[in-house]
């Protein structure tokens, strides 16, 4: 998460050209930014601590003694930049080489001018050697300090192994110096004068049983990885057969190891048969190919990879390791298992979208909805490739995003509201019950809860479910209507606070008289009732009555109403329901709190 933080109205026009820029938020003082704040210090070390990158507008005096207490550990540091309130200036502050000397060099030459990049290796040699590029990890960071002394005090260095981001650097290269970088896939111990370089060579072959636990699995991995004296960092990627992408053993290896996982059909593995150390007919009449762990090692690893580490077994799994001659990029390699995120976004106020719900949106790659909820979603989706669909085109929407998952892409399958509340969630769970399809039962699935229609409804008018309540939809399209009829009456019977979803249609006005005439039998006229309208959009509106005088003129399909039960008051124009606190004796009353 990027920040602009401004301190003072002189430099808010920066912030805001600079927040525009990056597509961030500014935090400030001022109702122009996206987040009003008054402890600056408190802010900033929060954000700090979270490891935001900070670009600070203002002077990088102020900023140092707002920080000072948060700095620490390098390694725990984000990334912090200072720009001139007049944006004549960029310093990379802290961090440098977490991001902060990118963003300075970025930002400098948005504005024009140039960064302050003060780190000595940039200057010195053109390249960061506590930062290598991505798939590269330095294995000795406590080293590098004296490391970098002893270079910039003359010793030349000598690099052995594969290091193809270090040959266009200005560092004092000798064949003969003393001083040594080198690249490894193995766990080795460097020194002042040695920096030792885990690239991401490795790709990691798993097989299992069905249901073999994950202690079984990841204990497996991590002997052989700790016994041949391998490097974790040099993994590039999981990898198995396409019939394992819902095993969650396979899929906590790369969680654990922190590494993309890919999967290959039958017949990509087969190929690698003249390849195997332990070829398996067993394997083959099972799963159609040779070996799972060795055959899905070679095949993401290359043609000219070699098997290191052959077939290794526990009880029900086994793993194997192939080495490419260089980095291995797992963009390329088999296929990622699809994930469907069904996604909610609340009644459809921004403020209500949740920071998880947004950071699905942001990581898929495909967004599918009903056309109003992609146009609310604005610039979230400017990215994305988008599927809108009708309203009444449910199923349809829920089979698109299905098999746009299947084919490996990362799906939101967006829904107002709470995506399990008379939404898409439990419709995307019944059509893979229903279907033979096996690309869908392999698919990843995840419900992003979003903020309900009642919810939203009854934190505007206060809090009328406060206790127990429930919730009735009067639409008999999905449902036979004696149905809806009997649920209303038990809910009625057990005196709970409901809220009606659906309520009317102009098919279906007499279904909500009729509930209307059922609710009038059980809850007595002054019972308070909350109407709300359009929640969370511009033509939002909110009517607190009673049953006696509820209106169904005012009730459309955009309504969500709330009615009160026995307890339920209005006090001062807030509607809410007591649990009883109040109502139990003091002694008990103090246990509670």
């Amino acid at each position: 998460m990027t920040v602009v933080v401004v301190v003072s109205w002189s430099g808010l026009k920066t912030a805001m050209l600079i927040a525009d820029h990056l597509k961030c938020e500014t935090h400030g003082r001022f109702s122009e930014c996206d987040l009003i704040i008054d402890d600056f210090k408190a802010h900033l070390n929060d954000l700090f601590k979270d490891k935001a990158t900070i670009v600070f507008v203002g002077a990088l005096g102020i900023l140092i003694r707002l920080l000072a207490s948060s700095i620490r550990e390098k390694s725990a540091e984000g990334a912090v930049v200072v720009v001139a309130e007049d944006g004549t200036s960029v310093i990379p502050t802290l961090g440098g080489h977490d991001g902060a000397n990118e963003l300075s060099l970025k930002l400098a030459n948005f504005l024009g001018i140039r960064a302050a990049i003060t780190t000595a290796s940039d200057l010195h040699y053109n390249v960061a050697l506590d930062a290598p590029p991505k798939q590269f990890h330095l294995a000795n960071v406590r080293d590098y300090k004296s490391f970098m002394s002893n270079m910039l005090s003359g010793d030349e260095v000598s690099l052995q192994g594969y290091l193809p981001w270090l040959t266009s650097s200005n560092l004092p290269i000798n064949h003969n110096g003393k001083l040594k970088i080198c690249s490894s896939l193995f766990a080795e111990e460097g020194s002042s004068c040695k920096l030792i370089y885990n690239y991401e060579c490795l790709a990691l072959g798993v097989g299992c049983e069905r249901g073999t636990s994950v202690d079984e699995v990841i204990t497996l991995v991590q002997n052989t990885i700790e016994a041949n004296k391998i490097s974790k960092e040099s993994i590039a990627v999981v990898v198995s057969i396409e019939q394992k992408m819902d095993e969650t053993a396979i899929n906590a290896v790369a969680d654990f190891f922190n590494r993309p996982i890919r999967f290959f059909d039958p017949d990509t593995l087969e190929k690698e048969t003249p390849r195997l150390k332990n070829p398996s007919n067993i394997v083959f009449k099972e799963v159609g190919c040779h070996g799972v762990a060795e055959g899905s090692a070679l095949a993401a690893a290359g043609a000219d990879s070699e098997l290191i580490i052959e077939k290794t077994k526990s009880r029900r799994a086994t793993c194997a390791i192939a080495k490419s001659k260089t980095i291995i990029d797992p963009t390329f390699i088999g296929q990622p298992r699809g994930t469907l995120i069904v996604v909610g976004l609340g009644p459809g106020k921004t403020e209500w979208l949740t920071p998880e719900a947004k950071n699905h949106i942001e990581a898929a790659s495909d967004i599918v909805g009903y056309s109003l909820y992609l146009d609310l979603l604005g610039e979230l989706t400017s990215d994305k490739t988008t599927h809108a669909f009708n309203l009444g085109e449910e199923q349809q929407r829920a089979i698109a995003a299905l098999n746009l998952a299947s084919k490996g892409k990362t799906v939101a399958l967006v829904s107002s509201g709470d995506p399990g509340i008379y939404a898409m969630a439990s419709l995307v769970f019944d059509c893979v019950s229903h279907s033979d399809d096996i690309r869908w039962k392999r698919i990843e699935i995840i419900v992003s809860p979003g903020i309900s229609a009642l919810q939203a409804c009854a934190a505007l008018v206060g809090a009328p479910i406060g206790h127990d309540f429930c919730a009735i939809s009067l639409s008999d399209l999905l449902t036979p209507w004696a149905v809806i009829e009997k649920r209303l009456k038990k809910a009625c019977e057990g005196d709970f606070v409901i809220a009606l979803y659906n309520p009317t249609s102009q098919k279906r006005a007499k279904n909500f008289q009729t509930a209307l005439d059922l609710l009038r039998e059980y809850y007595e006229p002054a019972t308070p009732v909350a109407i709300g309208k359009s929640i969370g959009r511009p033509a939002e509106k909110l009517i607190t009555t009673n049953l006696i005088n509820l209106d169904k003129e005012e009730i459309d399909m955009l309504s969500i109403i709330i009615i009160g039960n026995s307890q339920t008051k209005i006090i001062d124009g807030k509607m809410f329901t007591p649990r009883g606190y109040l109502s139990v004796s003091s002694k008990n009353r103090a246990a509670l709190e």
